[in-house]
């Protein structure tokens, strides 16, 4: 009797390690195209922008693969690969994404490409799995839309650290009311003629008013957090090292974040990866630029900018961990369907359709 029990207990054991728990054997491929599908997958692009603390935020782009497992004893996870577009929207810029313009191909775009698995139980959806990384344009592909564009520079290059210095100085003195600190350089493009530096940065308010800072160190960010987005571009004088002067310099001041207290999550109790969130604040308030003294203090202390990096990774985006587990505490990770074939389409007169990848919503890097 011991023998049939040992094979019983061995077998279930294998289909532990077989399936991902939770979930069944089977599984069924959707057309990428499908209504449902972009709904997961506009699930997922909104889990990156609300755990992306650097950097600009992400739209969907195309959908290039999907699987739908039966989860055991109810609801069903996708396993969906998706492509994004950085757009010109900075994270922390209230406007909504689909509002936010697509940075495009003459400008060197951003691509991301990330792996997601959603649970979908009673109507909600849980992001269970998250892993993303993206990548610019490659400078020959930029060359070949417009031989005379600027490409990206790296973030961490000293001459692009000077032109901030300049243009957050240049935004400073003309400003009557708080100190702003710079909180990070998020994009920068070195022009040739005439020479020059065009950058982009975020930036905090302190609780110093700009008119009467004498020491910088001294300023403190408010309690309750209010952000700016700067854009400048700053013409290299030809002789002497001085960085420049900031001919152009505009930033845009964002309303005042509240402090909110973030309950404790409950292990015991599932949730949503869609929960409502708060409203966003009213249009920002464009405010014209001006001038702020060296040293360039840093709001939040981000993690340090690889050498020659252009630009901020999605693959920081879920810091430390590459599965992300849900409330319940069930964590769900099933590999990538890299060799699945597509399903047979019945003989017709006409080309093959082929349910996937999805349609390009933008365009193709």
């Amino acid at each position: 009797m011991k023998f049939p029990i040992l094979v019983l207990c061995l077998a279930q054991l294998w289909d532990c390690y077989a399936v991902p728990p939770g979930v069944g054997l089977a599984h069924g491929q959707l057309n990428c195209d499908d209504p449902e599908v972009e709904r997961v997958a506009m699930v997922a692009v909104d889990y990156i922008n609300k755990h992306r603390n650097r950097g600009y935020k992400h739209t969907l782009n195309q959908i290039d693969k999907v699987k739908v497992w039966p989860r055991r004893p109810t609801g069903e996870v996708f396993e969906i690969e998706i492509d994004t577009l950085e757009t010109t929207c900075h994270v922390q810029d209230p406007t909504p994404v689909v509002n936010c313009s697509v940075r495009q191909l003459r400008d060197h775009a951003v691509e991301g490409d990330c792996d997601f698995s959603v649970l979908r139980q009673d109507g909600q959806f849980s992001v269970l799995f998250a892993k993303c990384d993206s990548s610019p344009d490659s400078a020959e592909d930029v060359r070949k839309v417009c031989p005379d564009c600027p490409l990206l520079a790296p973030l961490n290059d000293t001459g692009v650290a000077n032109a901030v210095d300049a243009a957050l100085e240049a935004f400073n003195v003309d400003n009557n009311g708080s100190y702003f600190q710079l909180v990070e350089i998020t994009r920068a493009q070195l022009l040739l003629l005439p020479p020059a530096t065009y950058v982009e940065f975020a930036v905090a308010a302190t609780d110093c008013v700009a008119k009467e800072v004498t020491d910088p160190a001294k300023c403190n960010l408010l309690a309750e957090k209010q952000y700016g987005f700067c854009k400048a571009t700053i013409y290299k004088k030809v002789l002497g090292g001085d960085p420049g002067v900031a001919d152009e310099v505009s930033c845009t001041v964002f309303q005042t974040q509240p402090v909110l207290l973030q309950p404790q999550p409950d292990t015991n109790t599932p949730t949503s990866g869609v929960a409502s969130a708060v409203p966003p604040p009213p249009p920002a308030n464009l405010l014209a630029g001006g001038k702020v003294v060296r040293p360039l203090l840093v709001a939040a202390p981000p993690p340090s900018v690889p050498v020659n990096q252009a630009h901020h990774d999605l693959r920081h985006t879920f810091p430390g961990v590459a599965s992300v587990e849900s409330a319940s505490g069930e964590a769900f990770q099933v590999g990538k369907a890299h060799t699945a074939v597509q399903p047979g389409v019945p003989a017709a007169t006409g080309p093959l359709v082929r349910p996937c990848p999805g349609r390009i919503r933008h365009f193709k890097i």
